[in-house]
Order: C-alpha cells, then structure tokens, then sequence
C-alpha cells in the first residue's frame, strides 16, 4: 500500500467517498488559482527574455535601466549612464520595459 493509499485509508471515515471528492477539490482549487497563474508567468517571462534584441530598453531586477548593445545565448551588454555592464539574462526583469530617462543621459 503506498503512502497516498494509507493517507486516504486514514483520513476516509467508515461510510463516504465525501473526503476523497474534498481533497481532489482542494487540490483543483490549489491548481487553478495558485499553480497555473505562476507557471503562465514564468512563460512569459521565458518568452520575454528570449525575445531581448539589441536597442531594447530594459530594467533589471537590481533596478538598473540599461539600452541593450549585445546579446547572446546566457548575457546581454547594456548601456548605462556611466558606460557598459553586462548582466545575466535571468537578471532582466520582465515586469516591464525601461522608461528611458537614465539612458538619456548617456547620448
């Protein structure tokens, strides 16, 4: 009898399947309103950092505000207002795009 098997056979009272259909319901709800939202935004953010191309305005999650010069496979190089910085990839925020007033300055 596995683990899961036993858990039910203890938490199942003597006459109803009731306790099974609650816990497969808890289960739905933890999905839907917990799981699914957080695996549809690690896509678009995924989507998002894939997508990076060099001129794009972008904000880390350090809080810098760069313009990309270059990118590859794992890092792109951002312009600042005091020169260049390269950052990892996964350090690109994608909750937004860069407003552009700290690269104004480096023009």
């Amino acid at each position: 009898m596995s683990i899961f098997q036993s858990i039910l056979a203890q938490a199942a009272p003597a006459g109803g399947g009731s306790t099974l259909v609650f816990i497969l319901g808890t289960m739905l709800v933890f999905y839907f309103f917990i799981m699914r939202p957080q695996l549809k935004k690690q896509k678009e953010a995924r989507k998002f950092r894939e997508n990076i191309a060099k001129g794009d305005r972008v904000v880390t999650v350090g809080g810098i505000h760069g313009k990309v010069l270059d990118v590859n496979d794992k890092t792109a190089l951002l312009q600042v207002s005091k020169g260049e910085i390269r950052v990892d990839l996964g350090g690109i925020s994608a909750d937004g795009v860069a407003d552009g007033e700290a690269i104004n300055a480096a023009r």
